[in-house]
């Protein structure tokens, strides 16, 4: 599924709300037993993402050497 939310907010204020639209929709989405990506691309080039695994992946072992942190992040 592909969702897009065209906005007239300016780029800054893109970059402001984008994280928290980004921890609000994957607060409801991480109740589900769903595995999903959540990305947020601003105007001004900014990427928000959130990475969610399904209930059934969540409960697989992953070595520490393929671990890579917080599932959430920013780039720029």
């Amino acid at each position: 599924m592909d969702i897009r939310f065209i906005s007239s907010l300016t780029s800054e204020d893109e970059n402001t709300y984008a994280p928290a639209v980004l921890r609000a929709v994957a607060a409801v989405l991480d109740q589900l037993p769903i595995a999903y990506t959540l990305r947020i691309e601003t105007c001004g080039a900014k990427v928000f993402q959130h990475t969610h695994p399904s209930a059934q992946a969540a409960s697989i072992r992953v070595p520490s050497e393929f671990s890579v942190g917080p599932n959430a992040h920013v780039r720029e």
